[in-house]
């Protein structure tokens, strides 16, 4: 099994920018599909951005709009997300997920492993 663990969570004004860091271990992330998910207080976890592991395709939720970008580091075995023009509504606590295919991944619960998550907070 793989392990994940999720940092660079902050507070910052709206219109700033983050670099979130999802480290993992016990496995390679190069045969696992990453994806990153968000919770809000009171709200369901929903889908951000996912980075396949075949064939290096990504996507985003619509709501990110271009403003979020997934990539990977084989070699520190980290997948990152850069959150760009955030707004009050990107609040959320932050989770990195794997998984061992390509399909469903913008479904949370098509993911076998996840992290603990890291809180981004953005004032107005």
């Amino acid at each position: 099994q793989v392990q994940l663990v999720e940092s660079g969570g902050g507070s910052v004004q709206a219109g700033g920018s983050l670099r979130l860091s999802c480290a993992a271990s016990g496995r390679t992330i190069s045969t696992y599909t990453l994806g990153w998910f968000r919770q809000a207080p009171g709200k369901e976890r929903d889908f951000v951005a996912a980075s396949m592991w075949s064939g290096g395709s990504t996507y985003y939720a619509d709501s990110v709009n271009n403003r979020f970008t997934i990539s990977r580091d084989n070699a520190k075995n980290t997948v990152y997300l850069q959150v760009n023009s955030l707004k009050p509504e990107d609040t959320a606590l932050y989770y990195c997920a794997a998984k061992s295919s390509n399909v469903n991944l913008r479904l949370s619960g098509s993911y076998a492993y996840w992290g603990q998550g890291t809180q981004v907070t953005v004032s107005s």
